[in-house]
């Protein structure tokens, strides 16, 4: 009697979520037929010209699909074209990098726009990660395909002991994508891809800003026969744009490759530190909140055979952190926490496609004087300590036929934390070329994520922990159109989520603590579309190179139980637009590049004022504009920052405000 009450209860879900998707679909059938006219007029223009200048047209042809034949995504088990991956995929190059001069990463991606960045620190002193409406703690964070996401807390994430002069580019995959980046991928991913090849060089960069800003980077490669060296160093520190949002960062990097023939073996090791006043960060009672992090990354990847190849790595990852509620007051939380892996991966092309077989063991543990159980023996300021291990298995196969790519796949997942409990998780993505350049796909898949360490156990004068979380996990459907030529790349994306046990610090009133609690279920529903126009290539008569972009995500979220005063789930961005043009100004040497960013952000937050709670208030609306200005002569780089240069109040946090105009200006040169 019992299965059968399961079984029913199983195909009602399932017919549940068949018949939401297919809501949406049709709900959203106008905003994908706006994108299919759009992509459409875009190819007839294109085709028109062709008729009209056909040599030309062939040879725009053949640049556009080896453009997109060379953009490959760097997974942790192997590359894969962009074109056969049924993903929406941003993709930030080294070249907009060095143009826009930020200071950090979470400024790269404040302007893609499926992503939200919950700033609480000022230049990458800390920030939370959101993709398409996910938490934090649900994104996949790699170097160079190392998975280096933080077990204890996502807040965590981003301390990677790079500079931004060292990063080749930055790829983000929207959505579910554990076949690519494993497990923990459970709403996107997000990889950074470090400089290789390099044979000799010499990087240095000074920066100089309001509020005592200063900025050092030096960098240098050299190649001894087969081996390829480089070390990056970089140091910044300011003191912060109001009370207590001071900061020191310093980063260290050294990565190796060895190339024996056509295969390879790549090392890399890291060093990040980071002090800074953590100005109301978890609670608007304590104002002078104050955090001392370190981290060490050290791995060893390979990549060896053609036909049938291997891809094998190792990695650890140590997280440390001291942290004040109140600073210099002699009492502190200290944590230290620990991730060793593995994993193997083989690939076979035959002819009835690419076989992907992989297997990852991942332990993660911590040591704590507030999170995890008792110990058996304390030392130092630890006393309590948790431990857990995660074995994945995965398994895909990719079939391209014509013009169509289907890819099967399946991931096996089984931590030692959840007592008998091995699951599988499966997905299915279809890419389909209707013409020259312009795609359509669509993908479905399951996703699961643990509770972090902090998740379980912080118990706090304004937090209370829960051991007897759940795993969140999800069903996600998508389907997209993308194109690409040389004039225009454009995209549109329509997805759904299916979400339960979802976790979240969650309060009923406003006196009561932050409780971290499963969300029985959550249905999120988006649609994501943008353009970039490169302008002198439709008009000739503008000789440099002038481009104009434009993105928009909109998203909306149900929550059944809705009774709660959220910290995160429910404060999720509804509407996020971006524009950026870029303009030159003499040559192609003197730009400028204005951005703006609007967003609104839906949920409410608990308004302190003087360290005390008061009411709850809808998060506001906001605008920004950054401005920037850029040149280049040979081997030097000289550029002008003025970030939020209407002085904008804003925030993304409650309670913690953003900091207003900032003008940074620095010289960078390689030699």
């Amino acid at each position: 009697m019992e299965k059968q009450t399961f079984q029913k209860n199983k195909a009602y879900r399932f017919t549940r979520f068949a018949r939401k998707s297919y809501s949406i679909y049709n709900s959203m059938h106008k905003v994908v037929t706006i994108g299919v006219l759009t992509v459409g007029a875009l190819t007839f223009a294109n085709s028109t010209d062709a008729n009209a200048q056909k040599t030309d047209s062939v040879k725009i042809n053949q640049i556009a699909e080896r453009e997109l034949d060379e953009v490959v995504i760097s997974s942790s088990s192997t590359d894969q074209p962009i074109n056969q991956i049924a993903k929406l995929v941003t993709i930030i190059s080294r070249e907009e990098i060095q143009r826009l001069s930020p200071q950090s990463i979470e400024e790269i991606l404040n302007y893609v726009a499926s992503v939200d960045i919950q700033t609480r620190g000022s230049h990458g002193v800390q920030s939370d990660i959101s993709i398409r409406g996910g938490s934090f703690d649900q994104n996949a964070i790699l170097l160079n395909g190392i998975n280096i996401s933080n077990p204890q807390t996502g807040h965590y994430s981003f301390d990677i002991p790079i500079n931004l002069s060292d990063i080749e580019k930055i790829e983000i995959i929207h959505g579910p994508s554990a076949i690519l980046y494993g497990s923990s991928a459970f709403s996107g991913g997000i990889n950074i891809i470090t400089k290789k090849g390099l044979d000799k060089s010499l990087n240095a960069k000074v920066e100089r800003g309001q509020h005592k800003l200063q900025n050092y980077e030096l960098s240098g490669s050299y190649k001894i026969k087969n081996l390829e060296n480089y070390i990056s160093m970089g140091y910044k520190s300011s003191d912060g744009y109001i009370s207590n949002t001071d900061y020191k960062i310093f980063n260290v990097l050294y990565q190796s490759r060895l190339n024996i023939n056509q295969d390879k073996i790549d090392l890399q090791f890291g060093y990040n530190k980071k002090a800074y006043g953590a100005n109301s960060f978890y609670s608007a009672k304590f104002p002078n909140q104050f955090d001392n992090t370190s981290s060490i990354l050290g791995s060893i990847k390979g990549e060896f055979g053609q036909k049938l190849k291997f891809i094998p790595s190792l990695y650890w990852n140590r997280h440390n952190d001291i942290f004040e509620l109140i600073k210099n007051s002699g009492s502190a939380n200290y944590h230290r926490a620990d991730v060793f892996g593995g994993n193997l991966n083989a690939i076979y092309e035959s002819k009835i496609g690419v076989t992907n077989i992989g297997m990852e063991i991942r332990n993660e543990g911590i040591i704590s004087s507030v999170l995890g159980k008792p110990m058996d023996n304390p030392f130092d300021k630890f006393t309590k300590t948790d431990n857990r291990t995660n074995i994945s298995y995965m398994l895909q196969h990719s079939i391209q036929y014509k013009k169509f790519t289907l890819s099967l796949g399946v991931l096996g997942f089984h931590n030692t934390s959840i007592e008998n409990k091995f699951k599988l998780y499966p997905s299915v993505n279809l890419n389909y070329e209707i013409i020259d350049n312009l795609d359509i796909y669509s993908s479905f898949s399951q996703s699961s994520r643990l509770p972090t360490f902090t998740d379980l156990y912080y118990t706090t004068s304004t937090h209370i922990g829960n051991t007897n979380l759940k795993q969140e996990e999800s069903q996600s459907i998508e389907i997209g159109l993308r194109q690409k030529n040389k004039y225009v790349i454009s995209y549109v994306s329509a997805y759904y989520m299916n979400g339960k046990n979802m976790i979240d610090w969650v309060k009923i009133n406003p006196d009561d603590k932050w409780e971290s609690k499963n969300i029985t279920q959550l249905d999120k529903v988006g649609v994501e579309m943008g353009s970039k126009v490169f302008i002198n290539e439709l008009f000739p008569i503008v000789k440099y190179k002038t481009v104009f972009e434009v993105n928009y995500t909109r998203m909306n979220q149900d929550v059944v139980k809705n009774e709660y005063i959220s910290n995160y789930i429910l404060n999720y961005l509804k509407d996020k637009l971006t524009l950026r043009l870029t303009l030159p100004i003499y040559k192609d040497k003197l730009t400028t590049t204005l951005s703006y960013r609007y967003q609104k952000r839906m949920g409410e937050y608990l308004e302190y004022i003087d360290n005390a709670p008061t009411q709850v208030t809808n998060y506001p609306a906001f605008a920004i504009l950054d401005f920037n200005l850029n040149y280049n002569y040979r081997s030097l780089n000289v550029y002008l920052n003025i970030n939020n240069i209407l002085n904008t109040p804003h925030f993304d946090l409650g309670n913690i405000p953003q900091p207003g105009l900032w003008a940074i200006m620095g010289v960078s040169i390689s030699l």
